[in-house]
């Protein structure tokens, strides 16, 4: 396995635990072994008993006629819950999904310097979900996301499309606060992602909207730059999945806003919505 589909396999393993799931392997190595060493232990009356039972099979062989041996049976493993790589779960709801992360996750490193864990916030039925990379320090001692400057940059950008914050679901990929703002790292998005998940699929929005390159490259499975597929639609399990620039990005760099605001403007063609009238 490589090393960057490992942590997300080692982390589904954990995650399954948590569940209750599983065992999902066999130690045949040790059992072989096992077997073997029992075979290798052998009585002199044992030897005396085999040699006696396999005389009296040899005649009863002679005597009998020839028979074809009862076919060997197929292992089968026995299924005793959802599949490890399923992320729908039956009825799953926000508040259980919130429930499952906890109140004190530690889970990843990121919860040895968050102040509040940031689940998401909105419209648990929305047709529309904008989900982010991770939380900041505005959002990180608030605990909702997208509440700083970003956030308010975002709550202009949904309002433009004539909808309210309350209308639509916004969420994270992590849900702790990474180290001075940094990009979440590949093993706390493995341990975290399956949340993300959930959401949208208890969610089931008609359009996720992926704001910035990681939240894009965490849906879509690939490391390919944002500027590669940004404005495009994808199809994300029954969802129509766009992603384009993070408001912080835009912040930066406003000359952006004109290219965003285009991917705005599909997105509202998908939901039936016209601009708001200024």
């Amino acid at each position: 396995m490589d090393r960057i589909k490992r942590p997300r396999a080692e982390a589904w393993f954990r995650y399954a635990e948590e569940l209750g799931l599983g065992p999902y392997y066999l130690d045949r190595a040790s059992e072989q072994s096992q077997q073997h060493a029992e075979a290798e232990v052998v009585t002199p009356a044992v030897q005396v008993a085999a040699a006696s039972a396999g005389a009296a099979a040899s005649r009863v062989a002679q005597a009998a006629p020839a028979s074809r041996p009862a076919p060997a049976q197929a292992f089968v493993p026995k299924v005793t819950g959802p599949s490890l790589f399923e992320e729908r779960i039956e009825n799953d709801t926000l508040d259980r999904i919130r429930a499952d992360v906890g109140p004190n996750c530690t889970r990843c490193k990121l919860h040895k310097a968050r102040t509040k864990i940031v689940f998401g916030v909105g419209n648990p039925k929305a047709q529309l979900v904008f989900v982010g990379e991770g939380p900041g320090r505005d959002e990180d001692e608030q605990g909702e996301p997208f509440v700083g400057r970003a956030g308010k940059l975002l709550t202009q950008m949904i309002e433009a499309m004539s909808l309210r914050r309350e209308d639509v679901y916004i969420c994270n990929v992590v849900k702790c606060r990474p180290p001075e703002n940094r990009l979440p790292e590949k093993d706390e998005i493995a341990i975290c992602s399956p949340f993300l998940y959930r959401q949208l699929a208890a969610i089931q929005p008609k359009v996720i909207c992926c704001l910035g390159a990681c939240a894009a490259q965490t849906l879509l499975e690939t490391n390919q730059g944002i500027s590669r597929f940004r404005g495009e639609w994808f199809d994300y399990r029954g969802s129509k999945l766009i992603a384009t620039y993070h408001p912080a990005y835009l912040l930066r760099n406003p000359n952006a806003k004109g290219e965003v605001w285009k991917d705005l403007q599909k997105v509202m063609s998908v939901l039936g919505l016209q601009p708001k009238r200024r």
